[in-house]
């Protein structure tokens, strides 16, 4: 990003000397000789920082400043003023300008003082282009409820957007939109000018999660960064952290982030300097986390941390309503993407795609309208254009014929998931990402799994 700078001085040497060093630092600098002059060149140009001389022929500094200001307050303006005129730089101050400077200055200073100020105009844009993206995202139906149970959902996540600190559960199945609706919630918060960082706890393995979430020190173990690692904690300062599948923490994680709830600190690996953890946490999990308690899986103090108000997202086959509004939305969306020129379905289509039991939720939805979208022709989605989900169909009724006998003397839910693991291995011949597929997860997820439970195989 090159920055552009206007300077407003009469001295022509002064001038001159400003426009060559900071064209030196790679700014792109305009000036003015006069009040006047400055105040057209800053409507035509929309400078990002403004660097004006208080004594100036015709209009002065305060009025040129007054001006500024009344347009584009939070532009950066320092004013430089000459030896002995501190009160005048007060009253500046006082009127909006990000500091002075007294002349004679050095160079240094002005550098120093640029810098400062344009740190803040570039947090200031990276935050107006972090709202455009979260506003085009939600405008543009990033959230897509008309049934009523999506609308009590909605609802609520508005009014819990409110708090920035009360920490959220999210549970639902996978694919039906769990880590949206948290960047949601994040986006209608205080905190929303601010990081939304997610971390996926089935995904890492439970060696690397403390690192991952907390960073660590350079030479904190072998093979470390040689200048350390920012955790996910630190990434979310004043923000949000999202922490997805937290159902899948072990035990020892389960502490570390308790502990990170409840005294709202921590220590980076390898490290000796307690940090502040200035977040606020939504969790999110495809299990129900008050049966694990019950089980012994799940701590009950973490659990009830977490749940101090739970969001339950409902299955797409239990709000048929929303099917179709989200149907056609993924078909604009991908039309304009691959363009495509599809506007209607047909009714034979329409009856399938209502008929079907959609396990994979909203995220099998919108992965087959991208492959409709993008392998057919024509205007009209027709009924043949669905046939390849027959065979998903198909792996459904498979995931059904698990067989797993259950003792009369009860169950551990660790070997139950184990023996689903490795039936759909064997079902898929080894290959993991079928296998992974096959029991709707991710392959990290999968291998995560594979290696809590000592599950050892080759791809074939």
């Amino acid at each position: 990003m090159r920055f552009k700078i206007l300077v407003i001085d009469d001295e022509p040497i002064l001038r001159e000397s400003l426009e060559v060093a900071l064209q030196a630092l790679d700014f792109h600098v305009i000036s003015a000789r006069t009040g006047e002059e400055g105040l057209d060149l800053f409507q035509a140009e929309n400078p990002d920082l403004i660097l004006l001389d208080h004594w100036l022929p015709g209009m002065n500094g305060d009025e040129v400043l007054q001006k500024i200001k009344e347009q584009t307050p939070e532009i950066p303006v320092i004013v430089m003023t000459a030896q002995g005129s501190i009160e005048i730089a007060v009253t500046s101050m006082k009127m909006g300008a990000f500091d002075f400077l007294v002349k004679p200055f050095e160079l240094d200073q002005v550098e120093d003082l640029i810098k400062k100020a344009l740190d803040r105009v570039r947090l200031k844009k990276e935050v107006e282009w972090l709202r455009a993206q979260y506003q085009e995202k939600f405008r543009s139906g990033g959230i897509i409820g008309v049934s009523q149970k999506m609308k009590e959902v909605l609802e609520l996540a508005e009014k819990v957007a409110k708090g920035s600190e009360t920490t959220v559960l999210i549970e639902g199945e996978t694919g039906t939109g769990k880590e949206l609706l948290a960047e949601y919630i994040h986006f209608l918060s205080p905190r929303s000018s601010f990081p939304f960082i997610p971390i996926n706890c089935g995904a890492i393995p439970k060696d690397l999660f403390e690192s991952e979430l907390f960073g660590y020190e350079k030479g904190a173990f072998t093979g470390a960064l040689e200048k350390g690692k920012i955790g996910k904690v630190e990434a979310a300062e004043k923000g949000t952290l999202f922490l997805d599948e937290v159902g899948e923490l072990s035990p020892q994680a389960q502490v570390k982030v308790l502990r990170v709830l409840e005294e709202k600190e921590y220590f980076k690996v390898g490290g000796v300097e307690k940090k502040k953890a200035d977040v606020r946490i939504i969790a999110a999990t495809n299990k129900d986390l008050e049966a694990e308690v019950k089980k012994g899986n799940f701590r009950d103090d973490l659990y009830f941390r977490l749940n101090v108000v739970k969001l339950f997202l409902p299955p797409l086959r239990e709000r048929k309503e929303d099917i179709m509004p989200l149907f056609k939305f993924f078909v604009e969306r991908f039309n304009e993407q691959f363009k495509k020129g599809f506007i209607q379905i047909s009714k034979e289509a329409e009856e399938k795609i209502l008929a079907y039991p959609w396990f994979g939720n909203i995220r099998e939805l919108r992965n087959t309208v991208e492959r409709i979208v993008l392998l057919e022709k024509g205007e009209t989605i027709l009924g043949k254009h669905l046939s390849f989900l027959i065979g998903k169909e198909r792996e459904v009724e498979e995931k059904r014929e698990f067989k797993i006998y259950l003792p009369s003397q009860g169950i551990i839910l660790d070997e139950v998931e184990r023996q689903y693991i490795l039936e759909a291995l064997k079902m898929k011949k080894g290959n993991k990402l079928q296998a992974a597929k096959m029991l709707g997860i991710s392959r990290s997820a999968l291998l995560y799994r594979m290696e809590k439970y000592g599950i050892k195989m080759i791809d074939h």
